[in-house]
C-alpha cells in the first residue's frame, strides 16, 4: 500500500487488515506506532528501486499518481510479479488536457499504469469529505468559515467508500480494465457542508463567500502558480464537474457510500 498514511490508504490498511489480508505498507520511515497485522517496509516512490522490498511477493498494489517516474514504478511493479495495481487517479484525467497541471500529472500516470501491461483498476473519485479538515484553523478562531468557490456543487465523497471500493478491486476478480468514479449519495455546496458541520458539532457555523482574488492570493501563498491555476480552471472556468451522483460505491462494494453527516459525526473529536 503507498500512502499508507494518508486519508484514503490509511482507511485501506485498516480495511484489509481487520479482514485478515496480510499488508504491506511502503512508508518513507517506519511510523512509532504500528498496526498490528501491518508490515511497513521504507521506500520511495520517487525512486523505483527503492521500491524493490516492498514488491517482493506481493500480490497487488495500490498506487497514489503524480510522481516523477511512474513508468519505473509500474516496471518494478511487473518485474516483481504484481497481479494487480489499482491507481488512485482524479476525474479530470478523462479531460486529456494537457495544459492543465493537475490534469496533467493525473494523465501521465494513468498513461504509465495502462501501458504496464499489469492488470489494471482506476479510480477517479470526486472531491474528498476530509478536504473540510482544511476548515480547522478558522475552526478555532470562531464559527464563521470564508471559503472559496461558494457556487460550485460537489458530491464529496468519504476517503473510507474510496478504500472500499480499492479493496475490492484489490481481492476480487472482475475490476481489471475498469474505471471507477466514487462519489458520495448528495451534491453539496459548501455553504450546506458548513451548515450539516455546524449541526453536528452543536455550532452556530457561518458561511461567507470568499472572493475569487483573495483566494487565488491565499492559494499562491501554499502552492505552486500552475497548480493554482488548475484549480481556478476547474472550479471558476468550470471544466471539472463533480457535482454528479454516482452509483459506484454502491456497485462494487454492496453497500451505500456515507453521507457529509455521517462523515463528519465519525470524525467531530477532530473538530473538537
Amino acid at each position: 500500500m503507498t500512502g499508507s498514511t494518508g486519508n484514503i490508504g490509511s482507511e485501506l490498511v485498516d480495511a484489509l487488515a481487520s479482514s485478515g489480508e496480510p499488508v504491506r505498507a511502503l512508508v518513507r520511515k517506519p511510523p512509532a506506532s504500528r498496526r498490528d497485522g501491518v508490515e511497513y517496509v521504507t521506500g520511495d516512490l520517487d525512486d523505483p528501486a527503492s521500491l524493490a522490498p516492498a514488491l517482493d511477493g506481493a500480490a497487488g498494489v495500490f498506487l497514489l499518481p503524480g510522481y516523477r517516474d511512474m513508468p519505473g514504478v509500474l516496471t518494478e511493479a511487473r518485474r516483481a510479479g504484481i497481479g494487480r495495481v489499482v491507481q488512485l487517479s482524479g476525474g479530470s484525467a478523462g479531460s486529456g488536457d494537457m495544459t492543465n497541471a493537475v490534469s496533467r500529472y493525473m494523465i501521465i500516470t494513468e498513461r504509465a499504469v495502462r501501458d504496464s501491461g499489469l492488470p489494471w483498476t482506476i479510480l477517479r473519485p470526486a472531491a474528498f469529505m476530509s478536504n473540510a479538515f482544511r476548515w480547522l484553523p478558522q475552526l478555532r478562531a470562531g464559527d464563521t468559515l470564508r471559503l472559496p468557490f461558494a457556487n460550485v456543487r460537489a458530491a464529496a465523497v468519504d476517503p473510507r467508500d474510496i478504500a472500499a471500493v480499492a479493496a475490492r478491486a484489490l481481492l476480487r476478480d472482475g475490476h481489471a480494465g475498469q474505471i471507477y468514479h466514487p462519489t458520495g449519495p448528495e451534491s453539496l455546496l459548501p455553504a450546506e457542508q458548513v451548515a450539516v458541520l455546524g449541526e453536528v458539532l452543536g455550532r452556530d457555523l457561518r458561511f461567507e463567500p470568499q472572493p475569487d482574488d483573495e483566494a487565488r492570493a491565499e492559494m499562491s501563498a501554499q502552492m505552486p502558480v500552475e497548480y493554482v491555476d488548475a484549480f481556478f480552471d476547474f472550479y471558476v472556468n468550470g471544466s471539472l464537474d463533480e457535482s454528479v451522483v454516482r452509483s459506484t460505491v454502491q456497485d462494487v462494494t454492496g453497500g451505500p457510500p456515507r453521507t457529509f453527516r455521517q462523515w463528519a459525526e465519525a470524525h467531530a473529536p477532530a473538530f473538537a
